[in-house]
């Protein structure tokens, strides 16, 4: 869903590292990727290897950069991201969840009713074109919400825009809140990049991963390449059926590719479309992280669980990118998820129809 400039001739033409081609382009790409990761690993945020590559991403996107990471590429990544998550949930997360689950749905229905009115007040108020506001304020489903602004004529470019630039937001400012507020010191933690791989534990593992992968493509469930293969993962791992086991190198370059293919969408034709909607879209953003970050204060006093834990919960998008930093720290992660997942399915469950609703009263016929 995301434009292309080499398919779009009003884009303007290659200028910058768009002259090199692809290999040099790549070359660069992960030259600068090694590098940043390096430096915010030495320096201790959780998440390097999804950060620096996302940080280098936008670099090249900014500057010219025609690459794009292949579609099967990054699916592959979000389906081992999704099994790896898998390994943490337990039996007793189902006991917390449902014996807080009016708390629970009230924060997450709160999330979803924030971003709504956000985007209802850009749109009355004729920040953003048309009805394009309520569909880039959608705290979630991306992919269903770019499908549902092309069919009510809103600017696509400007949604995927707005729907890239929150999960930037709260991926930087999940990273900041582990290293600096939580004293969450990654380069403190050791990880053996190249150890022993036991064939059979393995080998199930991506089995579950290729599968739920391709059940959560071929039933088009919005984020379904990674929610699919995390549920199905987890089943088995609680039942003991599974042993989930995945290469620390495998799970960096998976890592990478989701931080590509969120940093090169940033490009020049898409920055340039964005210009004057690039400050009320971060103002809404921060307004939005602000109000999850109250939430977050409530889960903390209501339930008892830490602060970095509570935050994470309740960060409103970019489900994947919040589980590599809440795997990357010294969290509750299968309580994050828990509330992540009831997040994105109770937006796959009323966020079009809500935004469609929303949509049409902001925009009343004549």
């Amino acid at each position: 869903m995301r434009p292309d400039p080499a398919e779009d001739p009003s884009a303007p033409a290659t200028s910058g590292i768009g002259r090199c081609n692809a290999a040099v382009q790549w070359c660069l790409l992960l030259l600068l990727s090694a590098i940043l990761a390096g430096c915010l690993e030495l320096t201790g945020i959780p998440a390097a290897l999804l950060m620096g590559p996302m940080v280098a991403g936008a670099i090249v996107g900014m500057n010219g950069g025609t690459i794009r990471l292949p579609r099967p590429a990054l699916l592959c990544g979000q389906a081992l991201i999704g099994t790896m998550i898998a390994e943490t949930i337990s039996p007793g997360i189902l006991v917390t969840f449902f014996a807080n689950w009016p708390l629970f749905l009230a924060i997450v229905a709160a999330v979803i009713a924030m971003s709504t009115l956000s985007g209802f007040v850009m749109s009355r108020l004729k920040i953003l074109p048309g009805t394009t506001a309520i569909w880039g304020s959608s705290a979630g489903a991306a992919t269903s919400m770019l499908v549902m602004a092309d069919a009510y004529g809103a600017d696509i470019r400007l949604v995927a825009f707005m729907q890239y630039l929150r999960v930037v937001f709260v991926a930087a400012a999940a990273s900041l809140v582990a290293r600096y507020w939580a004293q969450v010191d990654a380069a403190g933690q050791e990880i053996i990049r190249f150890g022993p791989i036991h064939l059979v534990p393995f080998l199930e593992t991506a089995a579950v991963a290729i599968v739920g992968g391709f059940l959560g493509k071929w039933l088009r469930v919005p984020a379904g390449v990674f929610l699919l293969p995390f549920l199905l993962g987890s089943v088995l791992s609680v039942s003991g059926v599974l042993t989930i086991e995945i290469p620390e190198w495998l799970l960096a370059i998976s890592y990478a590719m989701l931080g590509w293919n969120i940093g090169l969408g940033f490009t020049r034709p898409i920055l340039a479309h964005a210009r004057r909607a690039a400050l009320p879209t971060i103002i809404s953003i921060l307004v939005l992280m602000s109000f999850s970050g109250l939430l977050a204060f409530v889960l903390v006093k209501a339930v008892g669980i830490d602060p970095l834990t509570a935050y994470l919960a309740t960060s409103p998008g970019g489900m994947d990118s919040i589980a590599i930093i809440a795997a990357s720290s010294k969290v509750d992660v299968p309580f994050v998820m828990a509330l992540q997942t009831a997040r994105l399915l109770l937006v796959m469950a009323v966020g079009p129809s809500l935004a469609r609703f929303v949509a049409s009263r902001a925009t009343p016929r004549r």
